[in-house]
């Protein structure tokens, strides 16, 4: 029954699109390549739909419809498909992708997802929920690790599913935490998404990557938000977990210390250093676990202390350079004169130097002699002079008054570039540190035996992750490193994350290897499809057609955002998003300068909406991966119930995006401007 209502949405779905393109043959008065070009676009679609494979699908329709304008040439038709295949393989952006991949797929067979759930939904024992919020979170985590949005979401649900069900949770809640974390893979960076559009639109994935960071988190975080309201409204939906489940073993040695492990564990350690108490206990597990409890407060004083220095030291400004330089050329100038040194004539005259053979420059007197010169005729310095002091005599030189504050204001000293090297910290170091600083207070005030072995279990999964994913991501948007090269660092990253923890063997290997090179093949080709439909949409002038279609509605920037988030809505229901990308991309990207739209940020809008291609019925993958490993009373239906609501989020987040672009972009302008 589930089979025939969305082979029935399929049909309709496509003899919609077919009514259309027929309509608009027929009410035309001549039909030009514009709309053979339109055609096109619908008999691609169409033919997506009916399952034919989507690159080659693009290449046929894009090379049929090219014989077409060319008036049946065959030798321009292939001229133009080779001239579109090698300008696509030639985009170095690309090598990316493979070695992303395959740091993802190395990243999964380290088997690290299991310890990592576990420690989070212990660590997130008392939150409302917290299966489903460590499922989220979990997600989050290692959607960002590995970006395959397939892997996630069926480890997760080989995992996670089975708990949630095991507590009593509703199938639609749980299937939907699943099916939405996984796919967040695709927006948070490193996604190979946002590199496919920054090739396709020509965009800075560096910059794609800065701007997807906040909105990936702040979608994430409205997921958790969601599921603890819903918990909490609905208990019967979410139950809190059991003493069963929330109970932490504690390992043999620690038990000889104590067999309470709510018991304060830095104080019980302290003291089980002195006398007799740690009899029992060997003293290298002692420091051992003393060593493990302040790794907190290490890295904290490392953190603060590495980025106070970062935040507050600056380089002295180029103008104290030039200034340097401009004196260097005038005492050259003046060694190369007559050795006097003299003021350059003014209008009225000129200070002379005074003889050598005199008894120095003596103060004038107060009543009479020389006077100031006027302000307004005086004697001006000259520029770049630095100020030229009288030379040393064998008399007493007094200094007038005021004259070295004169000078030390005329000329920067060793003083004022020395002030110039370092500024205060700005506020946001100071927020961002104390809110640190709370909680690592935080985390040893309540610091039990049972907190340390779950901070022990997210030392082993959580933090080499988050050390892999902020060194990859890290060296992108600060500049360290280009895409490609920091991809070939995760890579080898992966490698080595899988051979520490001793899931690297060979069969591993070439799983890994195999996966990535079908992925990458498949984006490769799906990139020359693009191409030649493309460059065929453009000769037929289906482009230039759509942008006249568009500019005569007389659309507001406001509207045409509207009208292009909604056709991307809609069009995530029967394709995916490597089609929309390909496909529809092109045509909206040369329209955005008509209405003021910034790439970048049309480009984040895309990612966050593109979500809905892998929770949007009937062509949901992500359901279809949940369902392939759920148990049998699980249904298609339920999984489908449980992703709607998730889907109203993206739209909110959308919508917040929108509303507050600084979201997305502030990261970027503080990066690169």
């Amino acid at each position: 029954m589930n089979i025939r209502k969305e082979l029935w949405f399929g049909l309709s779905f496509m003899a919609l699109l077919v009514v259309a393109a027929a309509t608009m043959l027929l009410s035309v008065e001549t039909i030009t390549n514009g709309h053979l070009g339109l055609l096109m676009l619908s008999l691609v679609v169409v033919a997506i739909m009916l399952g034919f494979p989507t690159a080659f699908t693009l290449m046929g329709m894009g090379m049929i419809f090219t014989w077409f304008a060319y008036e049946r040439n065959t030798t321009h038709t292939l001229d133009l498909m080779v001239q579109a295949a090698y300008k696509t393989m030639a985009n170095d952006v690309l090598i990316a992708i493979p070695l992303f991949v395959f740091m993802g797929y190395l990243v999964e067979r380290a088997n690290l997802i299991e310890t990592l759930f576990k420690s989070l939904h212990l660590a997130m024992a008392r939150l409302p929920g917290a299966l489903a919020v460590a499922t989220l979170v979990t997600c989050t985590i290692f959607a960002t690790a590995t970006g395959i949005v397939g892997a996630v979401v069926t480890l997760m649900g080989l995992l996670a599913l089975p708990a949630m069900l095991r507590a009593g949770y509703s199938i639609p809640l749980a299937a939907g935490s699943i099916t939405a974390g996984g796919c967040l893979g695709i927006l948070i960076p490193p996604s190979v998404l946002l590199i496919v559009y920054g090739a396709t639109a020509g965009v800075s994935v560096v910059q794609l990557y800065a701007g997807a960071f906040f909105p990936g988190l702040m979608l994430a975080s409205l997921y958790v938000v969601y599921v603890i309201i819903v918990a909490k409204l609905k208990p019967a939906w979410a139950p809190p977990l059991s003493a069963a489940d929330r109970l932490v073993t504690l390992p043999p040695l620690t038990q000889r210390l104590t067999t309470d492990s709510s018991e304060h564990a830095l104080a019980r350690l302290m003291g089980a250093l002195k006398g007799k108490r740690n009899v029992d206990v060997p003293m290298s597990h002692l420091l051992r676990q003393l060593g493990i409890v302040l790794v907190p407060a290490v890295l904290f004083a490392l953190l603060a202390f590495t980025s106070y220095e970062a935040v507050t030291t600056v380089s002295a400004p180029e103008e104290y350079a030039i200034e340097e330089i401009g004196a260097a050329r005038s005492s050259i100038g003046e060694a190369a004169s007559s050795g006097g040194l003299a003021e350059p004539p003014s209008d009225s005259g000129g200070l002379q130097e005074p003889p050598s053979s005199g008894t120095g420059l003596a103060e004038p007197p107060s009543s009479g002699g020389l006077q100031e010169p006027p302000s307004s005729g005086g004697v001006q310095e000259p520029p770049g002079s630095g100020g030229a002091q009288a030379p040393q005599a064998a008399g007493a030189v007094q200094e007038p008054p005021g004259a070295a504050a004169a000078r030390s204001s005329a000329e920067p000293g060793a003083e004022g570039r020395q002030a110039a090297t370092t500024r205060d910290a700005p506020t946001w170091w100071w927020v961002c540190f104390a809110v640190f600083g709370l909680i690592t207070t935080l985390f040893y005030l309540f610091l039990s035996f049972a907190r340390l072995e779950i901070f022990k279990m997210l030392l082993a999964s959580f933090f080499p992750l988050m050390l892999l994913i902020l060194a990859v991501l890290g060296s992108i948007v600060l500049g360290l490193a280009t895409p490609t090269e920091a991809a070939a660092m995760g890579a080898l990253g992966g490698f080595l994350l899988a051979a520490a923890y001793r899931r690297l063997t060979m069969d591993v290997l070439k799983e890994s290897v195999f996966l990535t090179a079908k992925t990458s093949a498949m984006v490769c080709w799906l990139f020359v499809g693009s191409a030649i439909f493309s460059a065929a949409f453009a000769l037929l002038g289906g482009q230039a057609l759509v942008e006249e279609w568009v500019l005569s509605m007389n659309l507001t920037k406001v509207q045409f955002l509207l009208l292009s988030q909604v056709i991307i809505f809609i069009l995530g229901w029967p394709l995916e998003w490597t089609e929309i990308i390909v496909i529809f991309m092109p045509i909206f990207i040369p329209l955005l300068d008509n209405f003021g739209v910034d790439p970048l940020f049309f480009g984040l809008l895309v990612a966050l909406n593109l979500q809905t291609a892998f929770l949007s019925p009937p062509v949901a993958m992500a359901a279809f991966y949940l369902k392939g490993v759920s148990p049998p009373h699980v249904t298609l239906n339920q999984i489908f119930l449980g992703m709607l609501p998730f889907m109203g989020i993206q739209v909110l987040a959308i919508f917040l995006l929108y509303m507050w672009p600084q979201i997305g972009l502030w990261l970027p302008q503080l990066l690169y401007k």
